[in-house]
């Protein structure tokens, strides 16, 4: 009888606890939320969160307040976003660098990307493109591998910097198809892609932003893109897994998510939200036209697998390219 009490017992505090959670759900948001984005205002990732918090805020029926906290490649404000509480009431906009590229470029990560967060949905992903100055003679990733075989160690890439995209991609690139590049580094990749249109630098791996309009200038050549799919605003642009390196698929990502231990019905009504945001065809427009391309997924269960996924696949691109544990 006593077992049989005790059990009900349980039951009914289980019931209650649903009860909370399902009127905690119902109740976000009582005030107004901030969205940390760790980069500075007018970049890519303040861009899509300046088309995507207007309409988050118009379906929760509460203000989505941006607050830039741009630092050490994005670190310094996902870290913010770690510590905050873990209410809803912070939300932060990470990306591959600082949740999947940082744990292996840093000594002393002050935070894990795993544990210190709940992912509430990836958004958006970065495709990057393979551009070379025109007055190099290839045409194809083909004819890229083979000048380099012809002439080992002569080619060199530009990048925005010692671990950037333009840097690992160009590490991954090289890897997938044995051949060996010299890596000249710059403050940023409006530096590195001039320098690549002036001919000082004969390729690189560039984000869209400034690379599109250089190729339908004609002051670039692009070879292919980064993602295993063509990209709705340039698909006359092959993947390179189709051009010559099956296989080849990096892009940067960027996500929602909130510090660790935020109510799970909280993160899921989040995730509706953004999930219906994302289908909105003048949202996808507008990111497209940013550069990126709108996803959401993978499902919410599988968020922690996928980061983890992210973190050992990028380790060994760094490890490669001498980088683990520099910063």
């Amino acid at each position: 009888m006593m077992m049989l009490f005790r059990c009900a017992a349980l039951a009914l505090a289980l019931l209650a606890v649903f009860g909370q959670l399902q009127a905690l759900a119902q109740e976000y948001p009582a005030r107004s939320v901030t969205v940390i984005v760790p980069w500075p205002a007018g970049g890519a990732v303040d861009t899509l969160a300046r088309i995507i918090m207007p309409k988050l805020s118009d379906r929760l029926g509460k203000p989505v307040v941006i607050e830039n906290r741009p630092g050490a490649a994005s670190t310094i404000g996902s870290a913010l976003g770690a510590k905050a509480a873990p209410d809803g009431y912070t939300l932060v906009m990470p990306g591959s660098g600082s949740m999947a590229i940082a744990p292996s470029l840093y000594k002393k990560l002050t935070y894990n990307p795993v544990r210190d967060f709940e992912a509430v949905a990836v958004v958006a992903r970065i495709p990057f493109v393979l551009v070379v100055n025109p007055s190099l003679p290839v045409h194809s990733v083909a004819d890229l591998v083979q000048l380099s075989k012809e002439k080992p160690g002569t080619l060199s890439y530009a990048s925005g910097g010692p671990g950037s995209p333009h840097h690992l991609y160009a590490e991954l690139f090289g890897s997938m198809t044995g051949i060996m590049m010299t890596h000249i580094p710059y403050k940023g990749s409006a530096p590195a892609i001039a320098d690549v249109v002036a001919g000082h630098v004969p390729l690189m791996f560039s984000d869209p932003a400034p690379s599109v309009p250089l190729i339908r200038e004609g002051k670039v050549r692009a070879l292919g893109v980064s993602t295993l799919t063509r990209w709705a605003a340039t698909p006359e642009i092959p993947p390179l897994a189709e051009a010559g390196v099956p296989g080849f698929d990096a892009s940067g990502w960027v996500m929602v998510a909130g510090p660790g231990g935020m109510p799970r019905e909280i993160v899921n009504k989040l995730h509706t939200e953004l999930e219906g945001i994302l289908e909105f065809d003048d949202v996808r427009q507008q990111v497209t036209r940013a550069g990126m391309i709108p996803v959401v997924g993978p499902p919410l269960q599988e968020m922690p697998s996928f980061v983890r996924t992210e973190i050992a696949r990028w380790s060994k691109v760094v490890a490669q390219a001498g980088l683990a544990g520099s910063e």
